[in-house]
């Protein structure tokens, strides 16, 4: 297992490693039937036209929220019990990161995993407390939690707000692991942001689903919606073979 600082031999090349199947499954159904997972023609960050487009702000109630919450601590508890991983405190990135690491921490005390969260500002607060860092001292093994992973800017501020606050780094969760190229000065890289985060930063990923679990889901869904998932499912593998990683 990779900590701050360290990589394993092969890299830690996927959080596709750390993905059970059929937690995936559920989890690429319910962001479908939620509305947060969608096809049709989006503009990516890379400025590619993705087929799909994935937008935790969706999550936006309590059910869906908690449920969400739930496939979070699922996926870091049978993490632990897959690879070890370890975490002392949950650190929520601003500003999806902010609901995300409160509801995860809230779920995992529910379930006997009772850790403190914390989270930045994005502006520093000169008043009060003071500070850009809100909640739990950042300190021990830290686990950011996030939504997806297109560059892994807000994971490299991430890793600088924690190693200020004289923590590590860990680990970082995340819903969905895109597995496509990543973009340097404007081109293609031979590496996705996921496999950045591991390779070069040395934190260990865990994705509740992947780019080929939506794959999976759209070739054997519903069947009374059978010619909407091969239309979306010819789409969305056109798009990996163009620009995935494995």
């Amino acid at each position: 297992m990779s900590t701050a600082g360290q990589t394993d031999n092969k890299g830690q090349t996927a959080a596709a490693e750390t993905a059970d199947s059929g937690l995936a499954q559920e989890f690429v159904q319910f962001a479908v039937e939620s509305g947060v997972l969608r096809f049709g023609e989006f503009k990516t960050k890379a400025g590619r036209l993705s087929p799909y487009f994935f937008n935790a702000g969706l999550f936006d109630d309590g059910a869906k929220l908690g449920r969400l919450a739930q496939f979070y601590a699922r996926c870091l508890l049978a993490e632990e019990k897959r690879s070890g991983l370890q975490f002392d405190m949950i650190f929520g990135p601003a500003y999806k990161g902010i609901p995300l690491a409160a509801a995860v921490a809230i779920e995992l005390a529910r379930l006997g995993r009772n850790v403190p969260f914390a989270y930045n500002r994005k502006e520093a607060k000169d008043h009060g407390e003071g500070g850009t860092l809100v909640g739990a001292p950042v300190k021990g093994r830290v686990l950011i939690v996030d939504d997806v992973m297109s560059a892994g800017t807000a994971a490299r501020e991430s890793i600088a707000i924690i190693k200020a606050a004289g923590a590590v780094p860990h680990a970082v969760a995340i819903a969905l692991d895109r597995q496509e190229k990543a973009t340097e000065n404007g081109q293609d890289v031979d590496y996705s942001a996921v496999q950045y985060v591991t390779r070069q930063l040395g934190l260990q990923v865990c994705a509740i689903a992947r780019l080929t679990d939506l794959l999976q889901y759209l070739a054997e869904g519903d069947a009374s919606q059978a010619g909407s998932l091969k239309t979306h499912y010819q789409r969305v593998l056109a798009y990996r073979q163009r620009y995935g990683v494995d």
